[in-house]
C-alpha cells in the first residue's frame, strides 16, 4: 500500500501537533510506503526538515507558496491565453472567493497546462479583474485590488499546476491548500482520499486573518471566503472526513462535508512510554509545564500574564515552556513582556524530549485560543500529571471526561488570565486533588487514547477504501 500524505506547514519542517502526529502515524505503518506532498510558505525551508525521516518514507515531494511570487513576468508577456466561458466563469469565482466548479480549474492547469503567471500576464484575465473590481470593490483603487488578488490567487494556480506522485490513497492533513492538493489528486488518480482535520482549519485561518496587520481591512472578507471554499472543496472530494471528536465532526458537516462521509478517530499517545514516569520528588519548587509551539494562536502572552499573578501568591513556583519557535516576532514580544512585569522563573527549554523533562514537572498547562485534541494533554495524563486547560477544542471532554474516572484538571475560558492563575494556584496548594487527577487522566488515556487504538482504526479505513491494503489495477 502505498499512501500520499498531504502535509501545509507542518511536518517535517516543524515539531509539535500535526507534526508529531504524522511522524508516529508513518512509524505505526512499518509495512505502508509513504510519499510527502509538503506545502511550505517560503522556498528557503526546502530540505531543512527536524525530522529524520522514516525508512517507509520513499519520496518526498516539496512545494513552496512564494514560489509563485518569484516568477520573472518579461517571460510571460508574449504568451496568448485563451479561456473558454467556463474556464473564464469558474476562474471569475475563484477571484471573488466563491464557489465554483473545481474540476474546470484542475483540467485548465493539469491537462491544458495553463501557466499561473502568463494567465495574470493576459488580457483575459485584465478583463475579467477590471469587471471583478467594478461590481465589487467600485470604491478601491485598482492597482491595490490587482495586487491583491494576485497574492491570493498565484499560489493556488501554483498548486493546482503540481505534477501528481502516484499513490493507491492520498491522505491530506488540513482541508486549506493540502485539500486543495488532496482533491487534485482525486480528480486526477480517481483513487481514494481522505481528509484528517486536527482542528477546523477554516476557523482557526479565520482567527489569523481577522488579526493580521497585513491584509488590507477591504479584503479581510475575501481572504476569509477563500479558505472556506478550500475547505467546501476537499469535502466534496473526499471519500472519508475524519476528525478527532464528534462535535468537530458537527461542525464539518454545518460547514459543507456530507455527513455520511463523516467519522471520528481520536489521538493516540504511546501510553506505555509514559505510565511508568513517577510522581516528581518534593525539591521546594512547584513546576508547571507547558509543551507548546511558540505562536500566537498558543496564547503565550496569556500565560506569561497569569503566571506573573501567580508567583505572588505561590513564589516557589516554575513555569517551563518547552516548545520550537513557530513566530520570532511573537517570541521576542513574550520576552518583552516577562521584562516589563519582571516575573522571574519562566525558563524557555526550547525543543526537549518531554517524556523525559515530565519527570521535573508537577502539571501541566496549555492556553491556545484553539485546538483540536492536543497530545500534550494526552501524554500529560498518560504521564500523571494534571492538566489546566482552556475550553477549546475537545479540552473540556478530555480534562472533565464523559466516563466514571472522574477530572483530570481544570478547564478555563481562552484568554482569562485570573481564571488560569486561579486554577494554577489550586493545583499548586491541594495536593491530594492534583493525585486524584493524575489517576484519573491516567486511567482514560490507557482507556481510550493509545497509539495502537488509533492506528487500527485508520488500518481499518483503509481496508474499507482499499480491499486487501492495495488499489487494484
Amino acid at each position: 500500500m502505498r499512501i500520499c500524505m498531504i502535509l501545509e506547514g507542518s511536518y517535517p519542517y516543524v515539531h509539535g501537533g500535526v507534526s508529531s502526529w504524522t511522524h508516529n502515524y508513518i512509524k505505526g505503518m512499518p509495512d505502508a510506503e509513504f510519499v510527502l506532498w509538503c506545502i511550505g510558505a517560503k522556498e528557503e525551508d526546502k530540505g531543512k526538515f527536524k525530522y529524520e525521516l522514516p525508512e517507509n518514507v520513499k519520496e518526498v515531494h516539496e512545494v513552496f507558496l512564494d514560489s509563485a511570487l518569484k516568477e520573472p513576468l518579461r517571460s510571460h508577456r508574449k504568451k496568448r491565453v485563451r479561456l473558454t466561458p467556463e474556464q473564464e466563469e469558474a476562474l471569475t469565482k475563484l477571484f471573488r472567493s466563491e464557489d465554483l466548479d473545481w474540476d474546470t480549474l484542475f483540467d485548465l492547469f493539469q491537462n491544458r497546462k495553463i501557466d499561473p503567471v502568463g494567465l495574470l500576464m493576459s488580457e483575459s484575465f485584465l478583463n475579467m479583474i477590471i469587471e471583478n473590481c467594478r461590481t465589487k470593490y467600485p470604491y478601491i483603487s485598482f492597482s491595490d485590488y490587482f495586487y491583491s488578488v494576485r497574492s491570493m490567487m498565484l499560489p493556488e494556480m501554483h498548486l493546482l499546476s503540481q505534477e501528481v506522485p502516484y499513490a493507491d490513497l492520498y491522505h491530506a492533513t488540513a482541508t486549506g491548500y493540502s485539500g486543495l492538493l488532496g482533491s487534485l489528486a482525486k480528480w486526477k488518480t480517481g483513487n481514494p482520499y481522505v481528509v484528517t482535520e486536527h482542528g477546523i482549519y477554516t476557523r482557526e485561518r479565520e482567527e489569523e486573518l481577522l488579526r493580521a496587520e497585513w491584509v488590507l481591512p477591504a479584503f479581510r472578507q475575501q481572504w476569509i471566503d477563500l479558505f472556506y471554499i478550500f475547505s467546501r472543496c476537499a469535502y466534496h472530494h473526499a471519500d472519508v472526513v475524519t476528525a478527532l471528536f464528534q462535535r468537530a465532526n458537527t461542525i464539518q458537516a454545518e460547514l459543507g462535508a456530507d455527513p455520511a462521509k463523516l467519522c471520528v478517530i481520536p489521538n493516540g499517545i504511546h501510553y506505555e512510554n509514559f505510565c511508568k514516569i513517577e510522581p516528581k520528588k518534593p525539591d521546594g519548587f512547584v513546576d508547571i509545564g507547558a509543551v507548546v509551539r511558540i505562536a500566537r494562536i498558543k496564547d503565550i502572552k496569556t500565560m506569561i500574564y497569569a503566571f506573573s499573578e501567580l508567583k505572588s501568591s505561590v513564589p516557589n513556583a516554575r513555569l517551563h515552556i518547552m516548545g520550537d519557535v513557530d513566530d520570532k516576532e511573537y517570541e521576542a514580544e513574550c520576552h518583552q513582556l516577562i521584562e516589563q512585569l519582571s516575573v522571574p522563573d519562566i525558563l524557555f527549554t526550547g525543543i526537549v524530549n518531554v517524556m523525559e523533562y515530565l519527570k521535573k514537572i508537577n502539571f501541566t498547562i496549555l492556553t491556545s485560543i484553539s485546538e483540536g485534541q492536543p497530545l500534550s494533554v494526552l501524554e500529560s495524563f498518560a504521564a500523571g500529571r494534571p492538566v489546566v486547560a482552556t475550553d477549546v477544542g475537545c479540552c473540556r471532554e478530555l480534562v472533565e471526561g464523559t466516563d466514571e474516572f472522574g477530572p483530570a484538571g481544570i478547564i478555563v475560558p481562552p484568554m482569562n488570565k485570573d481564571l488560569l492563575a486561579g486554577a494554577m494556584r489550586m493545583l499548586c496548594e491541594q495536593k491530594e486533588l492534583c493525585r486524584e487527577m493524575a489517576a484519573s487522566g491516567r486511567a482514560r488515556a490507557q482507556k481510550y487514547f493509545t497509539h495502537e487504538l488509533s492506528m487500527k482504526q485508520y488500518r481499518d479505513l483503509y481496508e474499507r477504501l482499499l480491499p486487501n491494503g492495495k488499489k487494484e489495477d
